[in-house]
């Protein structure tokens, strides 16, 4: 029949120990309560715990009184209001570019970009390890997409020699902290080679915006290489708690961004009260920008007990800390098993990791104290030694 393939997806999901499903939690954060219990969450994004942050929250309730719920148009309508302006200056002027805009998720940041920056006779370099929504955004580009070996700046530097420009555009695109491995590129390197080459660069900042630089300003703002970089890209969903993307960059690229990116003019702009939110992000950063020293002081710690029991964390250097566990099967289970014990630690398997590299992914969150990071330390690797 007709509707059969679905079926057999589905089994072949089950089967390969890949089938997923959206379980319902109450409430969100790094810690959280499950029928009355406390329980340790090592799967938010939360990293600065700002997510219930009073700070933050009165600025999302005073822009939700002042605009409403919705800004109900694209921003090319009438859909850009005073709080959208505001949010991308504070931007621009926090990653030390001068201009910024955004976009309504991460994911839409990277799609709306990417094709913009190259099309289809050009060529985009990416690190064989970048998130899927660059991948995707290269695949609608039409460019050619040349893979270079994760975190590998000589193996970059052959793929360019190898693919010259001949006339066309090349684009370099790296994350500076890696979502799935919690590695930092060498993006010194990447940004001389891209000078050296004539290439554009593009550097994924998600997951280090909040937790590494001069007030959370990310990896590329503490080398100093804003000049080198074309656009820095970042979200507003991981260490500024709420929702949405942005990329920082020239201001002649935002314009040509705001009259090309689809995914910036064909859908609605960000709701006033998710604007609001990234501002009153953006204001605790200034007012503590230890934060993020605190986090990886923290996250190191907790890497230390793993490798005494000598688990492996792959080359992890920031909050994220994956433990390879390997089997899909295997992943799972200690996932769960961690579940029974209060402590969630989301198993992740492949297209999202290589195969044979599922894993647990840990997101240390400064809801974390030292204590608790002891006691899930320690139930891990009890967990890991049991099941493995």
């Amino acid at each position: 029949m007709k509707n059969d393939w679905i079926k057999k997806q589905l089994n072949a999901f089950a089967e390969e120990g890949l089938e997923r499903s959206a379980r319902v939690y109450p409430g969100i954060g790094g810690k959280i309560r499950i029928d009355g219990k406390e329980v340790l969450n090592f799967s938010s994004n939360d990293y600065l715990d700002l997510a219930h942050h009073p700070h933050v929250i009165d600025r999302s309730r005073e822009a939700l009184e002042k605009y409403g719920i919705g800004s109900t148009a694209s921003r090319l309508v009438t859909g850009t209001l005073p709080l959208h302006e505001e949010l991308e200056a504070r931007i621009a002027k926090e990653k030390g570019y001068e201009s910024a805009l955004i976009f309504g998720s991460g994911y839409m940041a990277n799609a709306g970009t990417i094709p913009v920056l190259a099309g289809k006779n050009d060529l985009i370099f990416a690190d064989k390890l970048v998130h899927a929504s660059m991948i995707d955004a290269c695949r609608i580009s039409g460019a050619k997409l040349v893979r270079f070996a994760h975190n590998d700046a000589a193996a970059l530097e052959n793929r360019l020699k190898q693919f010259p420009a001949n006339g066309n555009r090349r684009l370099i695109i790296t994350e500076s902290v890696f979502s799935m491995d919690g590695d930092i590129a060498p993006l010194q390197k990447i940004a001389e080679l891209a000078e050296k080459h004539g290439c554009m660069l593009m550097i994924d900042e998600a997951h280090s915006t909040g937790t590494f630089g001069p007030n959370g300003a990310g990896l590329i703002r503490e080398l100093g290489i804003e000049k080198q970089v074309t656009v820095s890209m970042g979200t507003m969903s991981k260490a500024m708690a709420g929702y949405g993307g942005f990329v920082a960059c020239s201001e002649k690229l935002r314009k040509l961004l705001v009259n090309s990116s689809r995914a910036f003019i064909y859908t609605t702009a960000p709701p006033p009260a998710v604007i609001g939110a990234a501002l009153g992000a953006l204001d605790v950063f200034e007012a503590s920008p230890n934060l993020g020293n605190i986090l990886q002081a923290n996250a190191a710690y907790f890497r230390s007990m793993l490798h005494e029991a000598g688990l492996d964390t792959l080359e992890s250097r920031s909050q994220i800390i994956p433990i390879v566990i390997g089997e899909n099967e295997k992943a799972v289970a200690v996932s769960e098993k961690l579940r029974e014990l209060g402590i969630l630690a989301a198993a992740i398997r492949p297209p999202t990791v290589p195969a044979g590299s599922a894993r647990l992914r840990i997101s240390i969150t400064l809801a974390h104290l030292v204590d608790d990071l002891e006691r899930a330390s320690k139930a891990i690797i009890d967990a890991v030694k049991l099941l493995i």
